[in-house]
């Protein structure tokens, strides 16, 4: 494990409260918390896809923007899982003696940092792009998200912040990369299959 701090010493506190608050909580706030936890990541593929629709009515160059959405996604994803693998950091749910919602990820499955975190806050900042208001309804489900993690016991608290840390940075970086190409670009990728993609 390459760390330079203990993840328990760390927040480790702090996750066991949420833990403990999970199991004060009512059924139903679980089972909705556990059920967004596990496909949640359905929605910032939902509205990837309206903001492509809707994108190209303005254009083949904010089409060819809202096409990149997933393509940064990904990128964050990679980014994301490389660093796990470089520092392999337990899970908390093997490192404390705490019962949790879900069951704990295999020994391997690494918790730092969270790739789920990663995902939505990159999917979040890459649509902001595209539309402000599908990037404000994705920035909300991002936090749900992140927060979601740790509620269900798989994640600690650095885990998930560290997560939505990289995945908007790696989408910031990437979506203004993208805005300097030329415009000609999107252009002359309308004249070609791409067509139907880029232009309504």
């Amino acid at each position: 494990m390459i760390l330079a701090f203990s993840p328990v010493a760390l927040d480790g506190e702090s996750y066991t409260d949420v833990v403990a608050l999970a199991h004060r909580s009512p059924g139903w706030v679980d089972g909705a918390v556990t059920a967004w936890s596990a496909y949640g990541l359905a929605l910032f593929a939902v509205l990837m896809t309206i903001g492509w629709w809707r994108s190209r009515r303005s254009g083949a160059g904010a089409a060819m923007t809202a096409l990149a959405v997933p393509l940064v996604v990904l990128a964050a994803f990679g980014v994301d899982t490389a660093l796990k693998a470089l520092v392999r950091e337990s899970r908390p749910c093997r490192s404390l003696r705490v019962s949790t919602l879900e069951a704990c990820p295999a020994p391997g499955d690494w918790s730092f940092p969270s790739n789920h975190a990663a995902i939505a806050a990159a999917a979040a900042v890459a649509l902001c792009f595209v539309s402000r208001r599908l990037g404000a309804v994705a920035a909300l489900a991002a936090g749900a998200m992140a927060v979601s993690r740790v509620w269900i016991g798989v994640h600690y608290p650095h885990d998930v912040l560290a997560g939505v840390v990289l995945g908007g940075l790696v989408a910031f970086v990437a979506m203004t990369v993208l805005r300097r190409l030329p415009s000609g670009l999107a252009l002359r990728l309308s004249a070609t299959r791409l067509r139907p993609l880029l232009v309504s």
